[in-house]
């Protein structure tokens, strides 16, 4: 189903790092805080919800790796040889056109994992997985990960939760590029985007932003024009700023809001997990 919602995604078609947010934005996503070290899981939410016996089985295999902006995890076709549990950063799976343009389909920050398919037996990921945004991940060999997963009961619970949100992420993705408009198509980006990090800003250039979207950069740069002059955002080259993010959720389309309640239903609230 995810390879055929891609194929159904044949559309047209910066250094992004985290950054301080203003003292009145205070309106954070689902994983934005209340991520303390915490058994094997760290700042991954599916991790965390692992029972002990399971972190214990997991930890002598899993390593920190850093993930940085523009690094390639997997390219289409490949084989995948590592699973990655991020903790902080986004990483980004993108359909591949034949004329080299891509469009992207889902987003995986905190809340999941990258490197499905070495669980589902299909070996190889048919999507690109490359950083959109900086931060660090936990990492298993493949191989590995493959051995101890009879054995890990309420981690395979999760994976089956965190598939049908990738679905519905992936799915409500192609709702909006069918029959939204740009600009809730970039208020939905805008938004989940910032919803797997710790800040209010982006920096990322709208050329990179209309590679995500699979549109031209003059009609990012004319939505991003009108989201300014609403006083929505702040935006200088290279930089994003959200000062009114009810706002911006007011302008995004139900897209945005399907997928955040589904993060909270089938994943968690990060909030949540600190009381």
């Amino acid at each position: 189903m995810f390879v055929l919602v891609q194929n159904a995604l044949n559309v047209p078609t910066g250094r992004p790092q985290t950054g301080k947010s203003p003292s009145k934005l205070c309106n954070v996503g689902y994983g934005e805080r209340g991520m303390d070290t915490y058994r094997t899981g760290g700042n991954n939410l599916l991790l965390r919800q692992l029972p002990e016996s399971e972190s214990a089985a997991l930890r002598p295999y899993l390593e920190t790796v850093t993930l940085r902006t523009g690094q390639l995890l997997c390219d289409a076709g490949q084989r995948v040889r590592h699973v990655y549990f991020p903790k902080e950063g986004v990483v980004s799976l993108l359909s591949l056109h034949a004329d080299g343009s891509s469009v992207e389909l889902a987003a995986v920050g905190n809340e999941g994992l990258i490197g499905l398919p070495a669980l589902t037996g299909a070996e190889s990921m048919p999507q690109r997985c490359e950083v959109s945004q900086p931060g660090t991940s936990w990492r298993i060999a493949a191989g590995d990960l493959r051995d101890l997963y009879p054995r890990l009961p309420q981690m395979q619970r999760l994976v089956m939760r965190y598939m049908q949100l990738l679905l519905t992420q992936v799915g409500q993705t192609a709702a909006c590029i069918c029959h939204r408009t740009l600009m809730e198509q970039l208020c939905r980006w805008i938004l989940q985007t910032l919803d797997r990090l710790q800040s209010n800003e982006l920096r990322i250039t709208q050329q990179r932003i209309a590679e995500m979207l699979g549109v031209r950069r003059e009609g990012v740069t004319e939505a991003m024009g009108k989201l300014q002059n609403l006083r929505l955002i702040e935006h200088t080259r290279g930089r994003i700023i959200v000062i009114d993010r009810t706002g911006l959720e007011s302008m995004s389309g139900e897209a945005y809001t399907i997928v955040s309640k589904e993060v909270r239903r089938l994943v968690g609230d990060a909030r949540e997990m600190t009381r």
